[in-house]
């Protein structure tokens, strides 16, 4: 990427901000939060991670007129589906619960055995220019692991209490933010992006 850019970031997750704006560090890349424009979370009504990400980044294109940046992601575990998938956030109901929603996956598995809990945390990561730019670019990132029987660390948010990584055997709310920013499925994608932007 040639010139600094100014990104619109179309989420109000504060762990989601503050991992992507480590992320992109030193790429000529600023983050300006959709909470300085006003704009509401805009609604994730499609059934794939790539469609809500379009449709969030369009969306806080249009309501702020800059360019944005939009990350839809989610833990899919083989034994249920690929569930909970784009309902990871409000899988217990409510959106943003993560007490909740660990505490569903885990009954959800109660009766799983440990070598059947395989999981994968998917992101993909969408910037639209404009609303209607007609060639976003869209980035993709998977991290493998398994889901463990109960929580372990302290760190990190969402499933990471439960999510293991299936390379190094660390829980992701074991691992320091460094780590995880070298492991986790929004660093390859935010790698993926980086690609993007140099060709």
């Amino acid at each position: 990427m040639s010139t600094p850019a100014t990104w619109v970031l179309a989420s109000a997750n504060k762990g989601k901000a503050a991992e992507m704006h480590t992320m992109l560090a030193g790429h000529d890349i600023t983050l300006v939060s959709m909470a300085e424009f006003d704009v509401a979370s805009p609604a994730e009504q499609a059934i794939t991670f790539v469609e809500n990400a379009l449709t969030k980044a369009r969306t806080v294109a249009k309501a702020t007129g800059r360019p944005a940046l939009a990350d839809d992601s989610g833990l899919c575990v083989d034994a249920l589906g690929g569930a909970p998938g784009i309902y990871s956030a409000r899988y217990a109901g409510v959106h943003g619960d993560d007490d909740a929603n660990n505490e569903r996956l885990l009954n959800e598995l109660a009766h799983v055995s440990e070598s059947e809990r395989t999981a994968a945390f998917h992101a993909t990561i969408v910037v639209c220019q404009s609303e209607n730019d007609p060639a976003p670019l869209i980035a993709q990132g998977v991290w493998r692991g398994h889901i463990a029987t109960t929580a372990r660390g302290d760190h990190g948010f969402g499933y990471d209490p439960l999510f293991i990584d299936r390379q190094s055997g660390l829980g992701a709310a074991e691992m320091t933010p460094e780590l995880k920013n070298q492991r986790s499925h929004r660093s390859r994608a935010c790698r993926r992006l980086l690609e993007l932007l140099d060709d």
